[in-house]
């Protein structure tokens, strides 16, 4: 068993002084406010639970500072994306992706939606272990020491009516029936039940499995469902790109009839255990729907702002029914603190007005609905039997003093940088000294991408 004395700490009753946590296997065995420091390990500072990154393109995060400087629409930025996608192959991936893991731990995210589709080789030819790719996530993640949940992605089509082009090649597996099957090999190594097809030990007691809709650009309509009923049936987080852009809502009303909205539903897609992942432009009955049906709303704000995608209803749709989370995406910033205060901050812009989201439903999004929406629902609070996730924010830098100490210090005031000690399942992954570390590896997994 470990102990920690937490300074000050956040937790499901709000902020109080002096907690002592003791840790047993992972979980929280005590949570005791007031309680007696004994040998118990001292964390000065506002202690939060661990935080969740609900949606991650990894790879994206060799883009950044080589896509901002030039004029364009979210659609350049896709083919300089594309670039970079047709470059990378298992131990490029897994050397990037353990970087930019260690990125987002160093900011106090302990658990990763990783929105995966850069399934196969360059030419679309699967490798040997046709989730060669999708493993190299997870031992990434294994490596940096974070939670992984990957959301394996089924991506067919290049847009509606239209097959795979170019490097998409490399994320179709065809059909959606073949990608329940790949998947399916996935599911039993990922949770410890077998190995992968080529025999790799893939047992691994930090990763999860869920399942994404690209996009309903990116999956025939008649397609969709198999998506759906295959995380019905496990049980699992299912998330879907919606309404990022208006030429996709266009684009399905030409061909549909429908919203990208009304499609998922009418494909049974929405629901409890489904985000939808920007959710920006959308009709009163678009948020109706999803409010309804309580799909969560993921919203994105520093990639959304980065590629000029525009500002979504947060509040409305939290209104409706639709829980919010975070996620960033693009890796544009790494950085949930921005991510949190960029929703209530965007919705000032859109509406002229301050105050639509207060700090505690902001860290409720990132903590509670956020690992809830990953399939994580025993993360993120500091209570007896979650799992043992703490960050540690320097309430005395330069950003935090004299704001207080409170959630709208982490809110409004703190960013990654601030973070200095993390705990995931009880296991110390992160200390201040790590920063100098992660930006040297972050360079050289970066520069390989781009030789």
């Amino acid at each position: 068993m470990t102990a920690y004395l937490l300074e000050r700490a956040l937790l499901p009753t709000g902020v109080v002084d002096n907690v002592r946590v003791d840790v047993a296997d992972g979980r929280f065995a005590s949570v005791e406010v007031g309680g007696s420091a004994g040998s118990a390990n001292r964390l000065a500072g506002l202690t939060i639970p661990g935080l969740a990154n609900c949606h991650s393109h990894a790879f994206h995060r060799a883009l950044r500072g080589h896509t901002q400087q030039d004029r364009g629409t979210f659609w350049t930025w896709r083919e300089q994306m594309y670039a970079v996608a047709g470059r990378l192959d298992p131990d490029r991936y897994l050397a990037l992706a353990r970087a930019v893991y260690r990125e987002m731990v160093l900011g106090g995210i302990t658990t990763v939606g990783e929105f995966h589709y850069l399934h196969h080789g360059p030419d679309g030819t699967p490798y040997a272990d046709p989730n060669e790719m999708g493993l190299a996530l997870v031992e990434a993640g294994r490596q940096a020491g974070i939670r992984v949940v990957l959301l394996d992605t089924c991506y067919l089509a290049a847009g509606i009516g239209r097959g795979p082009e170019g490097v998409q090649r490399r994320f179709s597996d065809g059909t959606a029936d073949a990608w329940a099957s790949r998947v399916d090999d996935l599911r039993r190594g990922v949770t410890g039940s077998g190995s992968s097809p080529a025999g790799r030990d893939t047992a691994d007691p930090w990763a999860g499995l869920g399942a994404a809709v690209h996009s309903v650009r990116a999956v025939p309509r008649e397609q969709v469902p198999v998506v759906a009923k295959w995380a019905a049936a496990h049980e699992a987080p299912l998330h879907v790109h919606l309404s990022e852009q208006v030429a996709e809502n266009d684009e399905c009303l030409a061909a549909h009839g429908l919203t990208p909205t009304e499609l998922l539903a009418d494909a049974g897609a929405l629901g409890e255990r489904t985000s939808a992942v920007h959710a920006t432009h959308l009709t009163d009955r678009d948020i109706d729907l999803l409010g309804s049906s309580r799909t969560q709303a993921c919203f994105c704000p520093t990639t959304e702002r980065d590629l000029g995608d525009g500002i979504g209803p947060s509040r409305a749709l939290l209104d409706a029914g639709s829980s919010l989370t975070l996620g960033s995406d693009s890796h544009a910033v790494v950085d949930l603190f921005e991510e949190m205060r960029a929703v209530e901050l965007d919705e000032r812009l859109a509406s002229r007005e301050r105050g639509h989201w207060s700090a505690a439903e902001l860290l409720t999004a990132a903590t509670v609905d956020g690992h809830r929406s990953l399939g994580v629902a025993d993360a993120g609070r500091i209570e007896v039997g979650a799992r043992a996730d703490l960050v540690t924010l320097d309430t005395s830098s330069p950003r935090t003093a004299g704001t207080g100490a409170g959630q709208a210090t982490a809110v409004f005031a703190a960013s990654a940088a601030d973070v200095v000690h993390v705990v995931r399942d009880g296991v110390v992954v992160v200390t201040a000294d790590d920063r100098h570390d992660v930006g040297r590896e972050l360079d050289a997994a970066i520069r390989e991408v781009w030789a």
